[in-house]
């Protein structure tokens, strides 16, 4: 697909074999979410020293639900959950329900590397959400979406509804070539 100093980045689709991979990972990404929850119940260890299970099962009955697992250079370097959940209230393609690279290949270009790629590989009108407290995340997804070469209309709206607290990016995603 695309690549870096560190080899060849590729996206594919998570089988279910694979699905213990993800729910793995999801132990990484909400140990980093936690840090925005320092006052909310969500993001405490269990007895057993291990953040709650996050709901997969969608994304392997669902259709409209897409695991995807982001390698570079063959190694496992994250994730994306993508659904066709709308947090705006305006239909959607593609939402990205969850993206995570592990810390090892951030600051480099792979998340917005591998967010590209999955953008090329799904068409459509998109929705990026971003927790209002992950400043960090919105910076990224701007880079990420601004960046993209088949991104157009471009808009970014601020909500704070029971549906959802924080800024939305939308835009429409076309296939490259």
């Amino acid at each position: 697909m695309a690549s870096s100093d560190r080899g060849e980045l590729t996206v594919t689709v998570a089988t279910a074999e694979e699905r213990p991979i993800i729910a793995n990972l999801m132990q990484l990404y909400t140990h980093d979410f936690s840090d925005f929850w320092f006052d909310r119940a969500e993001g405490e260890l269990g007895p057993d020293g291990r953040f709650a299970e996050y709901p997969l099962d969608p994304w392997w009955s669902d259709p409209g639900c897409v695991p995807l697992l982001v390698r570079v250079g063959g190694k496992l370097a994250g994730f994306a959950l993508l659904n066709a959940a709308s947090h705006s209230g305006r239909p959607v393609d593609r939402n990205m329900a969850e993206f995570f690279i592990v810390r090892k290949h951030r600051r480099g270009g792979v998340g917005a590397a591998a967010a590209r790629a999955i953008f090329g590989l799904y068409p459509g009108i998109w929705e990026a959400a971003v927790a209002r407290r992950n400043v960090g995340a919105l910076s990224f997804w701007r880079r990420a979406i601004g960046g993209y070469a088949h991104a157009e209309a471009i808009e970014e709206t601020d909500h704070d509804d029971p549906h959802w607290n924080g800024p939305i990016l939308r835009f429409r995603a076309s296939a490259p070539g």
